[in-house]
């Protein structure tokens, strides 16, 4: 549960108040001693805006494609509709000397909507064997 600054400050303020010690305090409240002492610490470094909820911003990903090269890569798969993925990555790492991975090509196609449908191809079992053996294990 996330609490506003002001309550954390409340809540710091009711356990150096309170006569119990302060770990029998906590439990009492209801808050861990390591999320009460990093909350005191806070406080003790930067005071009440300290307390207060910074929002998490994204980290940047290190291995992500950049946008240039996964638009170069899209219209290289246009251009060499007939390949599969695997083979994509392949001639797109020899061609272009940029690694891209196969699952990254198949992320990338499957997000603009450039996967299609495998083939299915239907194989009718038969009522018997086509090439008939006479003793055991002929067939091997």
């Amino acid at each position: 549960m996330r609490y506003p600054g002001s309550e954390k400050l409340e809540i710091i303020r009711t356990v150096e108040a309170s006569h119990l010690p302060t770990r029998r305090t906590l439990e009492t409240i209801g808050i861990s001693s390591t999320t009460y002492y990093r909350w005191y610490d806070l406080w003790s470094e930067g005071g009440v805006d300290a307390l207060e909820d910074t929002a998490p911003c994204p980290r940047s990903v290190w291995n992500r494609i950049p946008d240039e090269t996964r638009e170069a890569f899209i219209e290289f798969a246009l251009e060499h509709e007939d390949l599969t993925p695997r083979e994509l990555a392949v001639k797109y790492t020899d061609e272009k000397q940029y690694f891209i991975s196969e699952s990254s090509v198949y992320r990338i196609l499957k997000a603009e909507d450039l996967i299609t449908a495998p083939r299915h191809i239907v194989i009718k079992a038969a009522n018997e064997f086509k090439d008939k053996t006479s003793r055991i294990n002929e067939l091997w």
